[in-house]
């Protein structure tokens, strides 16, 4: 009977001997370890190592002192090479038996990284549109006395000043009305994501011969519901922006992957979805500065020299138009932009 309770948990468990070898390990566990029960009983399982050897080492720790011990956050490589994040506890069950409980954290860290990530960006929507009423409304009167006044100069030269004064008040107009995003009604179509990312590749090859593409696409992501010309716009400034940064920093053979893949049963911040489409943009740049990470989709932020920091937070507002949202992680020779859409119809 217990054992039939273990096997139905969603927790992993696994029992090891003295050796810290397996004896048992639920399906949950084998889910979590990609290990078959009846091939790693009686075995020791690499992954348990973790990094440097130090979950080994707790669970020696364990049997030795017949203490249980519980460690946060370790992580575990996989025989695939993938890493994951859990918690842990190994509690002595004998002298000869040692009960490891493993709960997954990545899949909770990313709920709350997505969470933090849309308060984020609604806060700043809110403070653009705030920042917008009161920056426009003095504009508009500065422009409207630079007409007035242009009537009644005496010279015909000095009209040149007011001029200035115009398409100054116009251009900053223009910079605000694009830091707030795009205010017109996304269609709701259906429409191809592979389209999407051909037109954007035809662009970009266009702009710059030198790029090399590479394209992994599953041709079984269904059509989606949302506005074809603002996911391209989505898409193409999050690719024009990895290959600016390339060419400022000369990155030799520049590459740029599109990838294309479903994700089933997947949680957007706190709303969990049958399916998702993620679109990915990996480029082989030089990465992110550590230090604008966290606010990479903020307006102005940019890590270019002659960035103006609205691209990134342009798309993000389209992808949350479309009830979805962007992620990012950066290394150096590694960028990835993933754009994640839910595939049912939106409301």
């Amino acid at each position: 009977m217990y054992q039939r309770l273990l096997e139905h948990l969603t927790t992993a468990v696994v029992l090891l001997d003295e050796h810290l070898r397996v004896r048992w390990l639920n399906p949950a566990a084998e889910a979590l370890l990609a290990a078959s029960r009846p091939r790693v009983v009686g075995h020791w399982l690499e992954c348990l190592a973790g990094e440097n050897d130090a979950i080994r080492v707790v669970l020696q720790k364990a049997m030795q002192e017949f203490h249980p011990y519980t460690q946060r956050e370790a992580t575990l490589v996989l025989p695939s090479g993938e890493s994951v994040t859990v918690d842990f506890t190994a509690t002595p069950m004998t002298s000869r038996e040692l009960l490891v409980e493993i709960e997954p954290r990545d899949r909770l860290m990313r709920i709350s990284r997505e969470e933090a990530l849309i308060a984020r960006q609604e806060t700043v929507k809110v403070l653009m549109r705030g920042l917008a009423h009161e920056v426009k409304n003095p504009l508009g009167g500065i422009r409207g006395a630079a007409q007035l006044l242009e009537r009644d100069l005496p010279d015909a030269q000095l009209t040149e000043f007011t001029h200035i004064i115009v398409e100054e008040a116009d251009r900053l107009r223009d910079l605000v009305d694009r830091m707030l995003g795009p205010n017109a009604l996304i269609r709701h179509e259906p429409l191809n994501v592979h389209k999407v990312l051909e037109r954007v590749r035809a662009l970009l090859e266009a702009e710059h011969a030198e790029l090399g593409f590479e394209r992994d696409y599953d041709p079984s992501v269904p059509d989606l519901i949302g506005d074809e010309a603002q996911l391209i716009q989505a898409t193409l400034n999050i690719a024009r922006n990895a290959v600016q940064a390339m060419e400022e920093h000369a990155t030799p053979s520049p590459r740029l992957l599109l990838r294309t893949r479903v994700r089933r049963q997947f949680t957007l911040g706190v709303e969990r979805h049958r399916m998702v489409c993620e679109v990915a943009i990996v480029d082989n740049g030089p990465g992110i500065p550590e230090h604008i990470r966290e606010t990479l989709f903020f307006p102005m932020v940019s890590g270019r020299a002659e960035g103006s920091g609205l691209g990134l937070s342009i798309a993000q507002s389209i992808l949350h138009q479309h009830q979805g949202l962007i992620e990012c992680e950066s290394r150096p020779g590694a960028t990835e932009f993933r754009l994640l859409i839910p595939l049912e119809a939106s409301p």
